[in-house]
């Protein structure tokens, strides 16, 4: 029986900063814990947004493919989509939105996914174009990337809250993907303004953690060297110059 109040994350955003970019879960494996997700390719391959079960990919160049079960990730997240609805709301900012979300769901110390459906304006988004070993550090990598842009744009954001005590683990606070209602339009959010959507919400009592232990180069790795939460925050937070 699936737990619908499980949150499933393969890798860890911590990973992601040293380079270990290496694919070490397919998209197949990741689709038996979720209908639901975000991640990110191997070598930081675009974006990932899994919604109703079906896996799309923001690429570098803008465009949205649907991708196969073949798809090698080293970080994703994924759950079995069971929302509840939170509220209608408009005209927020993205600071403005997610002091709400933590104010309406009282859930700062636990994980929650947020899902909204509806109209966007000034949405900006960005996806990392495909490295290829031998891997650069997360900072690095992430400079090569696509900023897209609508002034309006309809469709879904798909958000994960980790709380603070696993910065690192995850990254601190909400992480937000989209994608537009035309599929033609996504990628990881790094700016939005939410004209008017409807707001639901999942909370997750069970984190299940999944670790590459296969894979030598993680297993090998001393975090500790590892400058790993500011590394993450500047790169979920990157802004064209």
């Amino acid at each position: 029986m699936t737990k619908l109040t499980t949150l499933y994350q393969h890798g860890t955003l911590a990973l992601l900063v040293p380079g270990l970019l290496a694919g070490t879960l397919t998209m197949g494996d990741l689709l038996k814990h979720g209908d639901t997700g975000i991640g990110t390719g191997e070598g930081l391959d675009g974006e990932l947004i899994i919604l109703d079960g079906t896996p799309y990919q923001v690429d570098s160049d803008g465009n949205v493919n649907v991708v196969p079960d073949s798809l090698n990730m080293p970080f994703a997240n994924s759950h079995f989509a069971n929302y509840s609805p939170l509220a209608e709301l408009e005209n927020l900012s993205q600071t403005d939105l997610e002091e709400q979300l933590i104010s309406l769901t009282q859930a700062s110390n636990t994980f929650l996914s947020i899902k909204i459906t509806g109209n966007f304006s000034a949405v900006k988004t960005r996806a990392v174009k495909k490295s290829t070993p031998p891997f650069q550090t997360l900072a690095q990598t992430a400079k090569h990337q696509s900023i897209f842009t609508r002034d309006q744009v309809e469709g879904t954001l798909i958000s994960y809250y980790s709380p603070a005590l696993f910065d690192g683990a995850a990254v601190a606070g909400f992480h937000n993907h989209f994608l537009s209602a035309d599929k033609t339009f996504g990628g990881h959010l790094l700016d939005f303004h939410l004209d008017k959507g409807h707001v639901a919400y999942q909370l997750f009592d069970t984190l299940e953690q999944h670790l590459p232990v296969d894979n030598r180069d993680y297993m090998g790795h001393d975090f500790s060297l590892d400058n790993i939460q500011d590394d993450i925050h500047e790169a979920e937070g990157l802004k064209s110059s």
